[in-house]
């Protein structure tokens, strides 16, 4: 599968994995300031962004994808960091192949089995009729009964294009999300390990990385730092941009 990218600047690679409903647009202010000291590679994964949609979605599958993608562009020996469904495929990239990489950092997400709580977001998504969208104010406008969070209907709105003068769609593919997001969710990691230097980054106000998973971390990752950014939820990188940018610096150098 041929993944949507784009490369910013040179040096040592680090390769960004969005999450789900996201896009490696929800990346692109971060990617550029890194981009002054290393190659920064942002990354639409399968069924997300500009790349190709199928029905199979997996996080073996994505590991294969990134895999192949590293392969094809001759990356040597990235850094990969990715955030909530991008920090899984991460995970299971490092695990299943481990002399491919050189650091991991894994974002608000960590390797246990989380109930699936994407309902909402998806029964909402199914509820905007398209055929009425002259604009992405009109599909907002038919989000807000759902969805009451701002920041979240941006976020979504984000995935919203014109595909023709007519038609608008969306770039992520919501009947396979929708039909796998019980895998996606509920997903744990394979039984191997990755003992290479890893940093696991929380925010002080999400409960995506709680104290009792710190055994199956380090179980899987023993060679790993956490860091909790404060006054941050799920989406840290956006809420605290200043102070996560920060510790993966840190962490990199």
């Amino acid at each position: 599968m041929q993944l949507n990218y784009k490369k910013l600047g040179e040096g040592q690679a680090l390769i960004i994995l969005h999450g789900l409903f996201g896009s490696l647009d929800n990346w692109m202010t971060l990617a550029k300031k890194w981009s002054e000291n290393y190659q920064v590679w942002i990354v639409d994964q399968r069924n997300h962004g500009q790349s190709p949609h199928s029905n199979e979605f997996d996080y073996s599958l994505m590991a294969e994808d990134l895999k192949n993608f590293i392969e094809e562009h001759q990356i040597n020996q990235p850094i990969i960091l990715g955030h909530s469904m991008g920090g899984k495929t991460a995970m299971e990239f490092a695990v299943n192949y481990p002399n491919s990489l050189k650091k991991l950092i894994v974002v608000d997400i960590a390797p246990v089995s989380y109930q699936v709580h994407h309902y909402g977001i998806i029964e909402a998504l199914e509820s905007v009729n398209l055929n009425k969208v002259q604009s992405r104010k009109d599909a907002e406008e038919q989000l807000k009964s759902k969805i009451k969070e701002f920041g979240i209907r941006q976020f979504l709105l984000k995935n919203l294009y014109r595909k023709s003068k007519e038609e608008y769609t969306w770039r992520f593919n919501l009947p396979v999300i929708k039909k796998q997001i019980v895998p996606i969710s509920e997903w744990s990691i394979s039984d191997k390990t990755y003992e290479g230097s890893t940093l696991f980054i929380s925010g002080e106000n999400s409960n995506y990385i709680l104290p009792e998973y710190g055994a199956e971390i380090a179980a899987k990752f023993p060679n790993y730092e956490l860091e909790e950014i404060s006054n941050a939820g799920h989406w840290v990188h956006a809420e605290a941009p200043e102070e996560f940018s920060r510790a993966v610096e840190d962490f990199l150098e």
